[in-house]
């Protein structure tokens, strides 16, 4: 009987301590600085890149164990709400307005210049994405609010050194959106763009405030998103596509209500036709950003905590309740970060 109960409790621990193992752990690495992050690029599980408030852009090249912080000379005042980094010498940064500009960096951050600007009154960015095309050129889109009714977009097929405005004929196709509809600057991760083999170009965004949808930018065609939306604070905020573009997760909510953990996720699903649907388990508030960690787990996070999904989307579990606004992972590793108010960055132990 003492042979049982030992054994039993052997079992016990065991099966505690791979529980433990198995349950995802936020470990802070940088925090304490009056900066709000929203820009996030991890080029692998060493280079990291954050962006944000103040001018202000943070690198690590040790898998965050040190952070070496700059302000931007003349943009001290600029809020830098996307970053896209190529490796760890080379990003870009978006300021958002007054002026929307983009800069680039070739010598890890101690110089930028501006490789493109938009003065127009109105003018507000909101995302960024890159992706190799056919030819394995680096191309980029960017994606700034509507101005008279239009959606504003820019694409690089040289990594960001020179940028294209759609001529006036192609301007003519845009067609406008609904009234209060726009775009959330609140992750850099709203938009995405691919070209691979077997698949025409395609550019994805979401929208959200009074009308929230997903914008297929080169046919534009509008797929109205069954998420909350209605007020200027509601809607999608983040798109993640799955490696092989099979599958999509479209999170978002009320940020100015961000524990509702109701009607903020969206499943999505690519063949014939784009085919939506909602998870059983939600995610449990507003959520900023959504990534895929792999083919079936997702990371979300936002205002009112981190969620994490092992099935694809169907289920979220809460993982922490603490504030971040975007989170990445590595694009060549293992390496997940995130990054939020008050300067903090963290890493996801799983």
């Amino acid at each position: 009987m003492r042979f049982i109960k030992i054994f039993s409790l052997a079992v016990l621990i065991n099966l505690s301590l791979v529980a433990a193992a198995q349950t995802p752990v936020i470990q802070v690495l940088e925090s304490g600085k009056k900066i709000s992050i929203r820009g996030l690029s991890v080029v692998n599980d060493q280079v990291i890149w954050a962006s944000g408030s103040k001018g202000s852009v943070a690198r690590s090249t040790d898998g965050g164990k040190n952070f070496t912080w700059t302000t931007v000379p003349g943009y001290e005042k600029n809020d830098f709400r996307d970053i896209e980094a190529f490796d760890d010498n080379t990003a870009l940064i978006m300021a958002i307005t007054e002026p929307a500009a983009i800069l680039k960096t070739t010598d890890g951050g101690l110089t930028w210049r501006k490789v493109f600007e938009d003065t127009t009154k109105g003018a507000f960015w909101d995302a960024m994405n890159f992706s190799y095309d056919k030819s394995n050129k680096l191309a980029g889109a960017l994606v700034g609010d509507p101005i008279k009714g239009q959606i504003f977009y820019a694409l690089t097929f040289d990594a960001g050194e020179t940028w294209e405005r759609p001529h006036a004929e192609a301007q003519k196709n845009i067609p406008a959106v609904a009234e209060g509809e726009a775009f959330f600057a609140s992750s850099g991760t709203n938009v995405i763009l691919f070209d691979k083999e077997d698949f025409h170009p395609t550019l994805y965004a979401v929208s959200g405030g009074k009308v929230s949808a997903l914008w297929d930018m080169f046919t534009w065609t509008k797929y109205p998103l069954p998420i909350m939306q209605g007020a200027q604070s509601t809607g999608a905020n983040s798109l993640a596509i799955n490696s092989d573009y099979s599958r999509g997760v479209v999170v978002g909510g009320d940020f100015t209500k961000d524990t509702i953990g109701s009607n903020n996720c969206v499943l999505l699903e690519f063949s014939n036709k784009i085919n939506m649907s909602t998870p059983q388990t939600p995610p449990h508030g507003y959520r900023s950003c959504v990534i895929y960690l792999d083919k079936n787990d997702l990371l979300t996070c936002g205002t009112s905590g981190v969620d994490i999904s092992k099935d694809g989307g169907k289920n979220w579990e809460l993982i922490s309740r603490e504030s971040y606004h975007v989170c990445q992972k590595a694009k060549k590793g293992k390496a997940v970060f995130l990054a939020g108010s008050n300067g903090r960055i963290a890493k996801l132990v799983w």
